[in-house]
């Protein structure tokens, strides 16, 4: 038999292998982030016939070279193309990632770690970030509860959508600050219920609250006072302010000088001649007597009057009513009254109305000194009286009459924040924190009679504000692989980082199926723990897909090579039978 033949035979076979790789990456031509191969050829084997000698300068002859004779061809190698980046493709689905750079995905089946280039992933239905196409789960690091951060340690595979991920907690507001213009000419400001603000804010459990504060003007225009009107709930409902200590919720007892005149309504009201009951229009609505007890006055919604069914509370609002403050009970009985003596204008006692009205319940009209002003008021012919200011709980806020700047709280140049001590007086079930509301920003500019003042909780920075329950709206991955879900109280959180394998020999992987790579050997091993994608200047794109980086020009430049060369390797064999044939003839 000749050589030629079996020379002949390695080169079809070895042509066919080369076909079969050609054929395989035009399979992949559509893969995703599929890697092409390529083949090389090397010579199978070589039969010496005669082996080399050297010169011989006894006999005076030259050297011969070996004489030997080929038996055909092999596969060298065969390549990936793997550390060549394809081109990417969008998709629009944030759950398909693409890595730029030549690190791989860690994907585990639930025994053992493969790697891969194919970033199709979906969340399955226990929340797992896995392969669409396995389903095995793909690999990272979780997040140290602790500190907020990624611990970098050994992969596991990243549960994003767990249960505890899919809401964030409420948190109570600690911190607030006013700021804006506070008109003095604004009509709010000068009136008698004053300008309101209104301050929403949150409790432990994401409750929403407003509080409510009022700035009056006192008589100096440049002093302010701020006081906590009331707190309402979400739905509405005011919320008990009540302490156990007594001491107030927000600021301290305080008086704020302000003139003003308090009118009587002598047309339809008319108080007894002891000065203790009120009636109008001839009915009894107010009852010193009923209202008032061991001088002080009773509970508000303690029931005056069995017959009416009238409560403490309702003849207290008749009686601020017959003075022209229907709506502003609290406001009428804590308006402060000077007694001065008509003989020498010397001030014998400051009185608020209400405890003008308890006096007036047991000393009756005849105690010229404490009343002269608010009795003189009971009669037709002098139906008002001068006030000189309010009691009221909260602070006094100052500005600078030069520049209008913020100067300080209850005279306090240095003291720019004050308390809202909800947690501290144990309101509601000690699900409130204390907010501390900083004032330095607000100002009193001239703004044309309209002031801007407002609240906003949270300090400067936006820390603090407090939040409510909030629902994951949103999943993206960052670069760095970094995974944050983002909320609809506009909270995010960082639920995990996708871990990356970086190999010294990415070449020497072994392909497993399924888009997946086996370490092996000579590629290097995967040490449990990965790297951050950019360690080594790559990153991570969502929305996107590696494509396969097979080119089809190449490959079909390839695939005509190949086939000249099998057709040339299988006119060897025809050749070599041809003059196989002629020796058999011979015998003829």
């Amino acid at each position: 038999m000749m050589r030629s033949l079996y020379s002949g035979v390695a080169g079809l076979k070895t042509h066919q292998t080369k076909m079969d790789v050609i054929g395989n990456n035009i399979a992949n031509v559509n893969t995703v982030a599929f890697k092409s191969s390529s083949m090389t050829f090397s010579e199978l084997m070589s039969q010496t016939t005669q082996k080399s000698s050297g010169p011989n300068s006894t006999l005076g002859t030259g050297g011969t070279n070996a004489k030997q004779i080929g038996l055909g061809v092999k596969a060298g190698a065969i390549n990936v193309n793997i550390t060549t980046q394809g081109a990417s493709q969008a998709t629009g689905n944030p759950f398909d990632i693409m890595i730029t750079g030549e690190n791989f995905f860690v994907v585990n089946n639930g025994s053992e770690n493969f790697f891969t280039r194919d970033g199709s992933f979906y969340v399955d239905g226990s929340g797992n970030l896995a392969m669409t196409s396995t389903g095995y789960n793909v690999m990272g690091w979780g997040v140290d509860e602790a500190t907020g951060e990624v611990r970098q340690n050994t992969v596991t595979a990243l549960r994003i959508m767990s249960a505890a991920n899919m809401t964030y907690p409420p948190e109570a507001t600690s911190q607030a600050y006013l700021s804006g213009i506070l008109d003095k000419n604004d009509t709010d400001v000068t009136s008698a219920n004053g300008k309101v603000v209104n301050l929403n804010f949150f409790d432990s459990l994401g409750y929403s609250y407003t509080a409510k504060f009022v700035f009056k003007q006192s008589n100096d225009t440049n002093e302010y006072s701020l006081e906590l009107d009331r707190i309402l709930d979400s739905t509405g409902q005011e919320v008990d302010l009540t302490t156990t200590s007594g001491a107030p919720v927000f600021g301290d007892n305080a008086v704020q000088d302000i003139a003003g005149k308090v009118s009587f309504d002598a047309v339809n009201y008319e108080w007894s001649a002891d000065g203790k009951t009120l009636t109008r229009n001839g009915t009894v609505v107010a009852d010193l007597n009923r209202i008032i007890d061991g001088g002080a006055l009773k509970a508000g919604d303690e029931v005056a009057d069995a017959t009416t069914g009238q409560t403490v509370q309702e003849q207290l609002d008749n009686i601020a009513q017959a003075y022209g403050y229907e709506g502003s009970t609290e406001e009428f009985l804590n308006l402060r009254v000077t007694i001065t003596d008509p003989d020498t204008d010397v001030v014998v006692n400051e009185l608020s109305i209400s405890d003008m009205l308890v006096t007036l319940q047991s000393e009756g009209p005849d105690d010229a000194e404490a009343l002269p002003t608010f009795i003189g008021a009971l009669s037709t012919d002098n139906t008002s009286f001068d006030t000189s200011g309010r009691y009221y709980e909260g602070v006094k806020v100052s500005f600078d009459p030069a520049t209008g700047i913020f100067a300080g709280i209850n005279g306090q140049a240095d003291l720019t924040s004050l308390s809202l001590k909800l947690y501290t007086a144990g309101v509601g079930d000690g699900n409130f924190s204390d907010i501390e509301i900083d004032l330095s920003e607000i100002s009193m500019f001239d703004n044309k009679g309209t002031s801007t003042i407002g609240a906003t909780s949270g300090d400067f920075d936006g820390l603090g504000a407090g939040r409510r329950l909030g629902e994951m709206i949103g999943v993206s991955v960052q670069q760095d692989g970094m995974i944050y879900a983002s909320y609809d109280n506009g909270m995010t959180k960082l639920l995990g980082q996708i871990a990356t394998a970086n190999f010294a020999n990415a070449s020497g992987l072994e392909k497993a199926g399924d888009n997946l790579y086996s370490a092996t050997l000579n590629s290097g091993e995967f040490d449990g723990i990965g790297e951050d994608v950019t360690a080594n200047g790559g990153y991570m794109s969502t929305g996107q897909l590696e494509m396969s980086n097979v080119d089809l020009s190449a490959e079909f430049t390839e695939m005509i090579t190949t086939q000249r060369g099998f057709q040339a390797n299988s006119r060897i064999i025809t050749v070599s039978d041809t003059l196989l044939e002629e020796l058999t003839n011979l015998k003829r």
